[in-house]
């Protein structure tokens, strides 16, 4: 008897309709049986390693980069230095649009869609400001020292 019900539990739960509990722009169908076109598309490569490419398709999604090797010829110092951004609508309707960065110091993106730190507290600023001042300091290898 217990092994019915619990078997009728399980069948019921399967059955279960939860598309209700997800969000609404999760529920409407986004894939579709017709290509979208390619409007724009360009893309350039030098002899010199520098690059730039572009597109933009027809349900208006954009993107375009350049990049070129910084220091060329100096092979300890050559770093790639990338430039670029892109913009789409994404499900919620919101226009997505970033601009970006990357070279020896990272990738540095910027959108007014991403988060931004909260300000560092005045305090915290000053011991950073003061901590900058200090000269480096001479650290010995710790295996070496007695116990």
């Amino acid at each position: 008897m217990k092994c019915i019900l619990l078997l009728a539990l399980a069948a019921a739960a399967v059955a279960a309709d939860v598309s209700d509990l997800q969000p609404s722009y999760l529920q409407q169908q986004y894939h579709t049986t017709e290509p979208i076109p390619i409007v724009r598309q360009e893309q350039i490569i030098n002899p010199d390693g520098s690059y730039k490419w572009n597109y933009e398709t027809g349900n208006g999604i954009s993107a375009e980069e350049s990049g070129y090797i910084k220091n060329l010829g100096i092979p300890e110092q050559e770093t790639q230095s990338v430039q670029g951004q892109y913009k789409y609508t994404a499900p919620d309707g919101q226009i997505i649009e970033l601009q970006y960065v990357a070279d020896e110091n990272g990738f540095q993106p910027q959108g007014a869609h991403l988060p931004t730190p909260p300000s560092i507290p005045v305090d915290i600023q000053k011991a950073l400001d003061y901590l900058a001042t200090l000269p480096p300091q001479n650290q010995e290898p710790v295996k070496n020292r007695p116990f």
